[in-house]
C-alpha cells in the first residue's frame, strides 16, 4: 500500500524528487508544530524548531542514504547537539521524537506513510491535550510548610491531616535561612477542597504563622 517515491539506489533521486520530500516534511513539520502550540505555553523559538526538524532531518537521510561513513559521521554531530541541549517537558521530547520520526520517514521516500502517521498522531494528541487524560484530580495537592528547627517534623501535622485529608505523605525535607528553618513538602489529597482555607489556617497557628504554599501537583512529575 505504502511505496517509496525514491529509486532503490539514492543516487538517482532528481531534483523533483529531493523538493517533493521537502516540501512534504516542510508540511508536516507546520502540523506537529501546530499540534505542539494548540491549548499550550510555547516559546517562538521551539516552534520554529518543529517545523524545520522534519525537513533537515529527511535531507541527512537523502545525503547519507547507503553511504555507512557519512552514516556514522551524522550520528556522531547528532549525539554532539543532544548533549548540548537542555531538559524539557515529556510533552516536548515527545513533540521531538514526532518530528525526527517524520524526517526519517519523509527521508526514506515514504511520504504517503509519513503524511499517515502525521495525521493520525496529530489528532491523538490533540484528543488528549485537551481532554483531562492523566491529570492529576483537583483534590491532590502539593504543601509546602516552613516550621522552626526546634519543632519535629515527623508527626507535628499529623491530627490536621487526618481531619482534613485522605492521604498526606511526605516527599520533601529541606533546610533554609542557615539552617534555622525546615521547608516540609507534602503530596495531600483533601476531602473537601471548601474546606482549604480553613485546613492552611490551622496549619499557620501551629508553625508560628511561617510561610505556607499550597497549590497543584508539582510539574516536576511531567519531567522525564
Amino acid at each position: 500500500m505504502f511505496s517509496s517515491v525514491l529509486n532503490s539506489t539514492v543516487q538517482n533521486f532528481s531534483i523533483q524528487t529531493a523538493l517533493l520530500c521537502t516540501g512534504s516534511a516542510l508540511i508536516m513539520g507546520l502540523i506537529i508544530a501546530f499540534v505542539y502550540m494548540t491549548g499550550h505555553q510555547y516559546s517562538k523559538s521551539f516552534a520554529i524548531t518543529l517545523v524545520l526538524m522534519p525537513p533537515l532531518i529527511e535531507t541527512v537521510i537523502l545525503v547519507v542514504n547507503g553511504n555507512l561513513g557519512t552514516s556514522v559521521a551524522v550520528l556522531g554531530a547528532f549525539s554532539l547537539v543532544r548533549f548540548r541541549s537542555v531538559p524539557g517537558s515529556s510533552r516536548e521530547i515527545c513533540c521531538i521524537f514526532f518530528a525526527m520520526v517524520v524526517g526519517l520517514t519523509a527521508g526514506t521516500g515514504y511520504l504517503t506513510f509519513a503524511f499517515f502517521i502525521t495525521v493520525i498522531v496529530s489528532l491523538v494528541l490533540l484528543l488528549l491535550f485537551k481532554t483531562p487524560f492523566g491529570e492529576a484530580p483537583a483534590k491532590r495537592k502539593t504543601l509546602k510548610v516552613t516550621i522552626p528547627e526546634t519543632l519535629d517534623y515527623s508527626d507535628i501535622f499529623d491530627d490536621l491531616f487526618q481531619t482534613y485529608t485522605r492521604s498526606a505523605r511526605l516527599h520533601q525535607v529541606k533546610t533554609t535561612n542557615l539552617g534555622s528553618l525546615f521547608e516540609l513538602t507534602y503530596h495531600i489529597e483533601l476531602k473537601d477542597p471548601k474546606k482549604e482555607k480553613e485546613f492552611l489556617d490551622a496549619i499557620r497557628c501551629r508553625n508560628g504563622n511561617l510561610t505556607i504554599s499550597c497549590g497543584r501537583m508539582s510539574t516536576i512529575s511531567e519531567e522525564l
